[in-house]
Order: C-alpha cells, then structure tokens, then sequence
C-alpha cells in the first residue's frame, strides 16, 4: 500500500488523445506536497504517513502547529492529510512527493468535498416532478407528497426524501484514470469530473480495486535531495523502485 498524495483543484479542460479523440480532464496541482511526520507500528499502532502541501502564513499558522513543522524542518502547510502505507513503503519525514508518482493510464481515487447548494427543494435534491399545474393546485408546484401514513406507524421514518441541506459532502470517486502528468509545472490530468470547486484539496490514492501498475515507483516519486554544492536536481528520484 503506497502513501496517496494532496493536489488543489485547478479547474477542467480538454486535451485530445493520439486518436484526436476529445478527452474531458480535470487538472489537479501538486505544490510542496512533502511528508511532515511518521506514524509507526511501535509508536502509533498503525503505519501511516502525514503529508503537506502548499504553503502558509506563519502568522496564521497555530502554535502547536508551528512546532509540528519545525520538528520536520519544513514550511508551514496550507492543508495536511494522513495516508496509510504498508511497513516497507514508509517515506522519510521531509521527502517530497511529485507527479510522477502516478503513471499515465493509472486508476486512482479521488476524495474531495462536493460544492455546497445550500437549503433546496426536492426537485432539485431529489429529482421529483412535482405537483400538477392547474386544477385546483394553487401553492403545491414544487412540493413534495404525503411524507408518512395513517395513525399506523403515525411517523415520518428516517430518510425521507425532503427539502434540505444540498451538497458540501465528503466524496470518494473510484476508478478515474490518469491521463498525463506535467513534472514541470506540477499537474496531474484526471479524465472526468473530480468533486469539489476550483481551489478545492483533493485526497489522491492508487485506486483500492484496481491492480498497482508494475511500473509505479515504491515507495514514492521523490524529488532529488539538493547536490553537496547546493545545487538542486529536479529530476525525480525513486526509492526501492521495482
């Protein structure tokens, strides 16, 4: 089990295939998405992985989240998650996880918070037609039917398709494929729709009934460490790839 990874919604395009076939993508960004701590076995009772990605004021960072970070050695980070891992693909505090960390072709899933539509009708919730038009129907177009029975049971059951509170739920899509990635500029294509609104974090893991390709990097695409004359290598470096 490999660590997933963080991105921010950027918004959906189009790219063509070798085909010319239209492909609708959803572009994700990863920026300073790096490992800020470790949960082990020993210690934690699980094994898991805590990532960050983006970047933070200080001043807007809590105080016990500033000493998180320090303890790391990296900046403070706009959204953190934790991922489960297996023993063997456990990624050193401070690494940083880029896009080739997916391959092209690759099912993931993807979790994300869907775009809140506030307090609606049921038309709108739930897709029901409505009242009739005419005949003697003055104020009931839009509103839902009888919502119980008789005296027998005498209440309205729990789930009742009503008017309510619309969208701003967490969501898991399985099985969406990677189109393409982008090293450079840090994007990954989803083919399809994502949930969540542009600017929104989105959770991006292998996806759980599908098959790890064989040549996905274990445990992790991981930029190269800074040269002993300070230069820094961008090309992504992987540990124990198989």
């Amino acid at each position: 089990m490999r660590s997933g990874v963080i991105a921010k919604k950027v918004g959906m395009t189009r790219i063509y295939n070798d085909a010319g076939e239209h492909v609708p993508v959803t572009v994700l960004q990863m920026e300073n998405c790096q490992v800020v701590a470790q949960r082990t076995q020993e210690k934690n009772g699980y094994t898991a992985v805590q990532l960050g990605v983006g970047l933070a004021k200080v001043k807007n960072t809590s105080k016990a989240m500033r000493g998180h970070f320090a303890t790391a050695s990296v900046e403070p980070k706009a959204k953190v998650a934790e991922f489960r891992v297996s023993a063997d693909n456990m990624i050193d505090v401070g690494a940083e996880i880029t896009v080739d960390h997916f391959v092209v072709g690759q099912k993931v899933d993807v979790t994300g918070t869907t775009i809140g539509k506030g307090f609606q009708g049921v038309i709108k919730r739930h897709h029901m037609g409505g009242g009739r038009a005419t005949h003697g129907n003055s104020v009931s177009h839009r509103t839902h039917g009888s919502t119980g029975q008789r005296q027998d049971p005498g209440k309205v059951f729990k789930g009742k398709h009503m008017a309510g509170h619309m969208g701003d739920t967490r969501v898991t899509t399985q099985n969406v494929e990677v189109v393409s990635t982008d090293a450079h500029r840090g994007l990954i294509l989803i083919r399809g729709a994502v949930p969540g609104s542009k600017g929104a974090w989105i959770l991006v893991r292998d996806a759980a009934k599908v098959a790890l390709p064989a040549n996905a990097p274990k445990p992790a695409a991981i930029r190269a460490i800074a040269t002993s004359d300070g230069a820094k290598n961008d090309a992504p470096a992987t540990e124990g790839a198989e």
